[in-house]
């Protein structure tokens, strides 16, 4: 297995989302066990920050390249947890590879500058190091990605890591601990720590004295709560919060491929990722036309466990979130929208709801200010680009948002128009690890992926150089 070893006394059960059946019952950690384990990553911490970029880069690349060859192990592992469609699965192993590619080479690249000096035998540099040990906290519907874009900056830039998988999802996690010390990371320096208490855990990572920094993905609701009690410790944060993304598509749009965008974003994951469309934005002229080609397109998904070839639509995560998005269905039906299609709970199985379209949207109804994390699609009509812009600014969140236009005057207006940390013009699909990953106002702090991720994980250091001249 390449998973840490069972242990079937009292730990953490894993289920399968699509049949309930249990995977696996691993160790969980208490937060005394943890506070040692973070204690013995400080301690191997600066021998790893002592060694050259490129060595660390190796040893990265070694990760790399043993994620590559367990990808269908991995994949399988992500769709027995997780419930996503085994494709998908594949494709999240290859995007979570890619970071550790990304930041095995730019740790290379963390340059100092020299600055012309203010004085005659004075020098001003500034040079960058490691910020210290980490702490990441990651969720359950990325598995294996959310945990590579923290912990591969991290230990490029010569820092430790310790990571609290999500309680739903946290095989891949081990998987990848024991590819990474197969590769060579030290075992102290990098640790995933199941746990039956994430909260206490949350707190201990604000908290503990040798924790400098804390990258969480998760809930606006808990990263509020870990933004309070970092505080007490001045502990550096990344947080990487709700969303609730809107996806607008203007007149002079072509229709086939925003169809094609929105289907893509929508879907993936069975609606239940934070840069998921959540609002969808359509200008009256097209209105109908638009909502035709998306019928046609979500009576051919497929509904089924991931593991069966052929399935684009796996289960909810859990019962709650079968009963969110059925709640929020429920209210918006009540409220004047109009199923077009789907609308319930899928024969599959308990876990599973239909893909849904709603038409007859308003601002007004949660499902356009919840983040619905489920197959639903909620159509609501628009006038004009102002309208538009306002409808799409009008939530205190700021993670993704997409639009489709052809208009070249449109574009450049509502892109900047739009207050968001992501914007994709005319495509669904905005992730990559050479781009920077985050949002702003209630969505959060901070960056993933690029060149602005391995700043997270550094500190900018001034030296003033004196004597020169003697």
């Amino acid at each position: 297995m390449l998973f840490a070893t069972l242990d079937a006394g009292g730990g953490l059960s894993v289920a399968n989302p699509a049949t309930d059946d249990t995977l696996a019952t691993i160790k969980a950690y208490g937060t005394e066990e943890i506070a040692r384990i973070i204690e013995r990553a400080d301690s191997v911490r600066p021998a790893w920050a002592a060694r050259t970029a490129k060595d660390r880069a190796q040893v990265l690349r070694r990760w790399h390249d043993l994620m590559i060859a367990h990808q269908d192990e991995l994949a399988a592992l992500v769709t027995a947890e997780s419930g996503k469609p085994l494709a998908e699965a594949r494709g999240e192993v290859a995007y979570g590879a890619a970071f550790i590619e990304w930041f095995a080479e730019e740790g290379k690249r963390a340059y100092g500058e020299t600055i012309p000096t203010f004085a005659p035998g004075k020098r001003v540099l500034t040079i960058k190091q490691g910020v210290g040990t980490c702490a990441g906290i990651t969720p359950w519907n990325f598995p294996v990605a959310m945990i590579t874009r923290k912990v591969a900056p991290a230990l490029a830039a010569g820092c430790a890591m310790v990571v609290k998988p999500a309680e739903a999802t946290p095989l891949a996690a081990l998987a990848l601990e024991t590819l990474a010390h197969r590769a060579g990371v030290p075992e102290d320096l990098f640790r995933v720590v199941p746990t039956l208490d994430p909260v206490a855990t949350g707190a201990l990572f604000c908290n503990h004295p040798l924790v400098r920094k804390l990258s969480f993905t998760g809930s606006t609701g808990v990263g509020r709560k870990l933004m309070q009690q970092a505080a007490t410790n001045i502990t550096r944060l990344s947080l990487e919060l709700g969303g609730n993304a809107p996806f607008i598509v203007f007149d002079d749009a072509d229709l086939d491929a925003a169809v094609g965008g929105l289907m893509a974003s929508k879907f993936r994951n069975s609606g239940q990722t934070c840069v998921c469309a959540n609002r969808i934005l359509v200008q009256d002229s097209i209105h109908d036309a638009f909502v035709r080609k998306v019928e046609e397109r979500v009576a051919a998904l497929v509904i089924g466990n991931g593991a069966e070839p052929g399935t684009t639509i796996g289960p909810l995560i859990n019962q709650a979130a079968v009963e969110k998005v059925e709640a929020l269905v429920a209210d918006a039906c009540a409220a004047g929208a109009t199923v077009l299609a789907g609308g319930a709970r899928a024969e599959a199985g308990a876990g599973f709801f239909e893909p849904t379209i709603l038409t007859g949207v308003t601002p007004e109804m949660a499902v356009t200010s919840s983040e619905i994390f489920g197959p639903v699609v909620a159509v609501i009509r628009f006038a004009d680009e102002a309208e538009a812009i306002r409808i799409a600014n009008d939530t205190p969140y700021g993670l993704a948002a997409y639009f489709y236009a052809r208009d070249m005057g449109r574009i450049w207006r509502v892109m900047e128009a739009l207050e968001y940390g992501m914007v994709g013009v005319n495509d669904g699909i905005i992730s990559t690890e050479v781009a920077p990953f985050g949002g702003i106002k209630h969505s959060g702090l901070g960056r993933e992926g690029s060149r602005h991720g391995l700043d997270e994980y550094l500190e900018l250091k001034y030296c003033l150089m004196g004597g020169i001249d003697r």
